[in-house]
């Protein structure tokens, strides 16, 4: 392992979240220099590199995480996505972006602006980042109030990941939906979960992280479909050109896209 990828992986497994939440925007730039170069572009940010930073609190991951923006392969997969196949930015629905990424939260209020920034929703724990705190599992906002939901690597942190998933449909308006990631053992067919693992040194051995909860299967499409949803499991990175995947290097994690039914109508 180099040196700059000790670094990376002591400081997330180290540093409290919310401090890195506030350094890492001059920190990881700092660590880019040693990146320079042209092999690499980020599609959220436009920054070319020879690499992208590695990235990971278990396995530390190569060419991962972009200097500039701090999207990792996932953000920079669900970008192209939202950018090619959803309407997103064609208007200003009504976003919720829960635990939001750095590089897609300059982009939406980027595009949502001061005019309409009352449709784009940010909301954490504890994330500085965030306009609202609260816990996913108990979401203060109305009923079918939300058009969009983006809530991405949270559920494997949550006490009850289906009591979450119940919250977004709630709050989700019929025809709504959303993009839900989690990470994921595809060689596993269920997932596993088992709350009398608490120590943050199991939980890292066990679940790959020091604060997951769960390691999730095969079977999540139907955990998610199990609490009211429509789920579309897209494997979008093969929808993408073999110099698209290598420049802009977008990683396998499958997309888990969410939509609340409409209801039928009575008569």
């Amino acid at each position: 392992m180099g040196t700059i990828q000790k670094i990376v992986k002591w400081t997330l497994n180290h540093i409290p979240r919310p401090i890195l939440q506030r350094v890492a925007g001059w920190g990881v730039p700092m660590l880019g220099v040693w990146y320079a170069g042209r092999g690499r572009k980020c599609p959220i940010c436009g920054k070319q590199v020879r690499e992208f930073l590695p990235y990971g609190y278990g396995v530390s991951r190569r060419d991962a995480l972009c200097p500039r923006c701090l999207a990792l392969e996932r953000h920079r997969l669900l970008w192209l996505y939202i950018e090619r196949e959803t309407n997103i930015l064609n208007g200003y629905p009504t976003l919720l972006h829960i635990a939001p990424e750095v590089a897609l939260k300059r982009k939406f209020e980027r595009h949502y602006g001061k005019e309409h920034a009352e449709s784009y929703l940010t909301a954490d724990l504890e994330s500085p980042l965030a306009k609202l705190h609260f816990d996913v599992q108990e979401i203060p906002l109305e009923d079918e109030s939300i058009d969009i939901v983006i809530c991405n690597h949270i559920l494997e942190h949550v006490e009850d990941d289906r009591k979450a998933l119940r919250e977004l449909h709630r709050i989700l308006r019929p025809g709504g939906w959303g993009v839900v990631l989690v990470p994921q053992d595809y060689e596993r067919e269920s997932t596993f979960e088992d709350d009398s693992i608490t120590s943050p040194e199991e939980r890292a051995k066990i679940f790959g992280q020091y604060d997951h909860r769960r390691i999730y299967g095969r079977d999540y499409a139907q955990r998610v479909a199990e609490c009211g949803f429509e789920v579309e499991e897209i494997e979008y990175e093969k929808q993408l050109s073999e110099e698209e995947v290598k420049q802009y290097s977008t990683g396998k994690e499958r997309l888990y896209i969410i939509k609340k039914p409409v209801r039928a109508n009575k008569g």
